[in-house]
């Protein structure tokens, strides 16, 4: 007698339960087809899909991983829209993992269709329009992120939006000339990218060691000559090294970001590449020390997209502007929780 979904589905989390993860997929893949709209058995497929956690330590998943894992959540919210563990896992997977900016903002414009209140939403499509060089979008949804009708954030999300607000000012700051289109093949940046291609961006702790670190060592033996000497002297001094080292810190991060402008501009233009699926990134930066340094250090899934679209080598127009939401929809109704208005968001293609 062919077993009900529901039968299925305390089968799937037994299996999972005895560390038999393929099985539990397989079986929770049993479940939808029986009930299409079972969104616990679409969350196991999505979180199976992706590497399980080994001795504590959680593997990145390759992008054939990462894409089976987005399509089931992408049933999750649908079936469940206030799933807000669908949604956080479904935004981390399109950024971090498949670099696809314009349908991460589509995706969080989509939950703040059912949570408009959400601070989190915000917070994650200013990370990406920053990251794409979108300062002015940035900063009307700053704005709307601040204003008394979102949620009460808790000390996590305080911390974040303190963290999009100065990333939002740093980076308008910086480029408050000329923004870095990579799409522009004829962009001032690109010659700057170029003779830098040779370099390795610097790391904060070489910075802190080879700058910061110096003038604190003098400033500090300056104060142990006018103080050391005295009965808490020591201890004074002491302090004094404390404040001296975070103070130049922070007032030294804007000219370690400046020192390191080519290998962001670099880091904007693979970001717009696996938005778009095509190349903007010049052949003689390609494979260089900078860009061997940059991509290095995005995710597994990410570096095989790359591949994947140099290898179709499709180039970008220069005219490409990115596919933004509707912003203008907050100024007209937002607020209003009994709309129902629905997004399509298109499935991931491999």
């Amino acid at each position: 007698m062919a077993k009900s979904a529901e039968m299925l589905w305390i089968d799937a989390l037994e299996q999972e339960e005895a560390g038999e993860f393929e099985d539990a997929k397989s079986l929770a893949h049993e479940v939808t087809k029986i009930d299409p709209d079972h969104s616990d058995a679409w969350f196991m497929i999505s979180r199976l899909s992706l590497p399980p956690v080994r001795r504590g330590k959680t593997e990145e998943p390759s992008l054939p991983q990462a894409a089976i894992s987005l399509s089931a959540l992408q049933n999750v919210v649908r079936i469940d829209p206030e799933r807000r563990d669908a949604w956080i896992l479904g935004g981390a997977l399109l950024v971090d993992h498949l670099g696809m900016m314009e349908e991460s903002l589509e995706w969080w414009e989509r939950r703040r269709k059912v949570a408009p209140r959400e601070v989190t939403p915000l917070i994650e499509q200013i990370g990406v329009l920053i990251r794409i060089g979108n300062y002015d979008d940035a900063g009307k949804l700053l704005d709307i992120l601040f204003s008394p009708e979102m949620d009460t954030p808790d000390n996590r999300q305080l911390f974040r939006m303190d963290a999009v607000r100065k990333m939002v000012a740093n980076a308008a700051n910086m480029e408050k000339d000329d923004v870095f289109r990579p799409q522009n093949p004829k962009h001032k940046r690109w010659e700057i990218i170029d003779r830098m291609k040779t370099r390795k961006p610097l790391s904060e702790t070489f910075f802190l060691l080879t700058f910061v670190a110096p003038i604190v060592f003098l400033l500090g033996t300056f104060s142990m000559t006018l103080l050391g000497n005295t009965k808490w002297g020591f201890l004074i001094v002491f302090l004094i090294i404390l404040l001296l080292f975070w103070g130049i810190s922070r007032l030294s991060s804007g000219l370690l970001q400046k020192l390191n402008r080519h290998a962001m501009d670099l880091d904007r233009a693979l970001d717009v590449e696996t938005s778009t699926g095509r190349v903007c990134i010049p052949d003689e930066i390609r494979g260089s020390k900078l860009y061997n340094s940059i991509l290095g250090k995005r995710t597994i899934a990410f570096q095989e997209r790359i591949e994947k679209i140099v290898e179709v080598d499709e180039k970008l127009n220069q005219k490409w502007t990115p596919n933004l939401p509707n912003w203008e929809q907050q100024d007209s109704g937002w607020w209003n929780e009994d709309e129902d208005e629905s997004v399509e968001f298109d499935t991931i293609e491999d």
